[in-house]
């Protein structure tokens, strides 16, 4: 099995589901209980909170555990809006977000707030004095994110959030889900409030997810109840899945430290192989892109029917976003880079990891031509 997924997620480390089952049977008590078994689980939970603020750089008071990216993203922009909605209505993000970002969106849309959309060029960024221009009196918002999850393009998280330092009162959002541990990014440095990852992104376990709210941003909660997670997030915390994903993230951490000219040659080597298939258009920019994304084209073929095709040979790749691959619609994010659509239909996605290999690259390169050819001969 070749596995080019990794965007839409990750195979979780052993030493990660180790720490899952552990905690998950010998420390399984609620940890608001106030039993021993509960303050056990209550000191691991605080134990990794304290851990990944460490290696984010930032307060232990500043993380709140979530379920998972959408919700942390929705928590973020529902929960400034509701916030400071007496502040103002106006909210700024980008043409090429993430569902759980442009829904979000659209529903604060429905319920009376403006939504400015930042469209981007040709290699999927945005232009920051554009940026500028947008923001009025009334912007209480501002959510870009850092990596696109479909062609891996870098957004200029740093000269945003330098941006924002003249406008306190516009609260800035980065959906860091595709950076995390392949890009880094300081979030004290780039001024960020709030910024959202994911635990399956980077080889922990789906169900935990990390908000990072800057220490002084209030965001109104969007669950209520018993009013865990610093009063909040409330629900009983995935104590389990947590402790994994802290594991997951100093691994992921060190892995990039260790690995990434590995990962940064191996996509070196795919775009160039790509780029010698004629019925392939690459669309990830050669620059200001993240090291383990790569999108094509297929020169108007049906990129479902090649996904498929190459899973018959134990290849796997994706068309756009694993939340939207399923709608059979043009890829959004290439249409904002003013792709033509049925370019934009037949978008194929390879995603890596570190754990991928340079010898994957041949056996995989040789299955895409066969797929063509075969694809090529069925269309005439």
């Amino acid at each position: 099995m070749i596995y080019l997924d990794n965007s839409a997620t990750t195979k979780p480390f052993p030493e990660v589901v180790e720490s899952f089952v552990t905690v998950a049977t010998k420390y399984f008590g609620n940890p608001s209980s106030l039993h021993e078994l509960g303050m056990k689980a209550e000191r691991l939970l605080e134990q990794s909170r304290e851990q990944t603020a460490a290696l984010l750089g930032v307060k232990t008071n500043e993380i709140i555990f979530t379920s998972g990216g959408t919700e942390a993203n929705n928590f973020a922009i529902k929960g400034v809006a509701l916030q400071y909605r007496r502040r103002g209505n106006h909210i700024i993000t980008t043409a090429i977000e993430h569902p759980s970002v442009a829904e979000p969106c659209k529903q604060l849309e429905e319920l009376g707030f403006e939504v400015t959309y930042l469209p981007v060029n040709e290699k999927g960024r945005v232009d920051v004095e554009e940026l500028a221009r947008m923001i009025r009196d009334d912007t209480i918002l501002v959510s870009v994110m850092h990596v696109n999850n479909e062609v891996g393009s870098i957004q200029p998280i740093e000269q945003i959030g330098q941006l924002l330092t003249r406008y306190p009162k516009t609260i800035f959002h980065v959906d860091h889900v595709q950076g995390i541990g392949k890009v880094p990014l300081d979030l004290k440095k780039a001024h960020v409030d709030l910024c959202t990852m994911s635990a399956h992104k980077f080889h922990g376990l789906r169900g935990a997810g990390i908000l990072y709210v800057r220490d002084g941003v209030r965001i109104s909660p969007l669950l209520a109840g018993g009013g865990q997670e610093l009063q909040l997030r409330s629900g009983t915390e995935n104590v389990a899945a947590i402790v994994a994903m802290t594991k997951a993230l100093r691994l992921s951490l060190e892995a990039y430290k260790r690995k990434l000219p590995h990962l940064l040659a191996m996509k070196e080597r795919w775009m160039n192989e790509l780029n010698e298939i004629a019925d392939i258009q690459l669309n990830t920019p050669s620059d200001c892109s993240a090291p383990h994304i790569i999108n094509f084209s297929l020169n108007g073929l049906k990129s479902e029917v090649f996904v498929h095709e190459l899973a018959k040979q134990q290849i796997f790749v994706s068309t756009t976003s694993a939340c939207s691959s399923k709608r059979r619609a043009p890829s959004k994010t290439l249409l904002a880079m003013g792709m033509e659509s049925k370019k934009a239909e037949s978008a194929i996605r390879i995603s890596l990891s570190y754990e991928n290999t340079m010898e994957e690259i041949s056996v995989a390169v040789r299955s895409i031509k066969q797929a063509l050819k075969k694809l090529k001969e069925v269309t005439r």
